[in-house]
């Protein structure tokens, strides 16, 4: 296996912990166009909303609202104000060890991206408020690449603008099924799938995980130990 020189992670549920802010935020936005909870209309665009974590926000809402242009781009602004503003008075924590993990790669050499489905504009917002926004190299949103996750697009820009000779040089790390299939697509060579989001582990594994991890702590141990196989699946337990 080619020695990892670039590390693609996702944000929530894999650097940061808030998943429960992500959907607070979706069931307001999908309220302000007449989805409210107690319906079977609610019940249905949460299912979709938990099936496609990782994936572009607006994207999401098309999904919801297939018919109807105006109301998905009308409840993704909303979203993305409403998750603007809980930022500002929440923070942002990182998940156990993100911080650790980040300084051991570093160390290793190996250049930090990080990867979202959030907008540009959200995206900003999130990087200002990390305190440890200084040690990524590079930060993408679906508007960097063209296509956000579950198609290749942005770990294969991060490759190039990280100037990866070799997409096995790259290794993957995120929470959800389009996390997996963006890895795989891309042919990174390790696409570790993290347990400390929304999606099971017979999920990840589904969509192309070639390894699991408990948490983003042991992405470092995984990306830089020379003994262990990219088509494995692993654990840490």
């Amino acid at each position: 296996m080619a020695p990892v020189k670039l590390a693609c992670l996702d944000l929530a549920g894999t650097t940061i912990g808030d998943i429960a802010m992500v959907e607070r935020t979706f069931a307001e936005a999908i309220a302000t166009q007449g989805i409210v909870p107690g319906t079977s209309a609610y019940a249905r665009a949460m299912v979709h909303v938990h099936r496609s974590r990782g994936c572009p926000k607006i994207d999401v809402f098309h999904g919801i609202f297939p018919d109807n242009e105006a109301q998905a781009r009308a409840a993704n602004l909303t979203f993305e104000r409403a998750y603007e503003g809980a930022i500002d008075r929440s923070g942002l924590v990182p998940l156990p060890g993100t911080v650790e993990a980040l300084e051991k790669l570093r160390a290793a050499g190996v250049k930090i991206a990080l990867i979202t489905g959030f907008s540009r504009s959200t995206l900003s917002r999130v990087l200002s408020t990390l305190v440890w926004a200084d040690k990524l190299d590079l930060a993408l949103c679906p508007q960097d690449a063209g296509r956000g996750r579950p198609y290749p697009d942005l770990v294969l820009t991060a490759g190039l603008r990280a100037g990866i000779e070799d997409v096995r040089e790259v290794a993957v790390a995120g929470d959800s099924e389009s996390d997996m299939l963006c890895g795989r697509r891309a042919g990174a060579s390790i696409v570790a799938g993290v347990m400390t989001g929304g999606h099971s582990r017979a999920r990840l594994v589904s969509a192309g995980a070639t390894h699991i991890i408990d948490s983003i702590a042991d992405f470092p141990s995984l990306v830089l130990s020379s003994e262990v196989g990219a088509n494995e699946i692993v654990t840490s337990a």
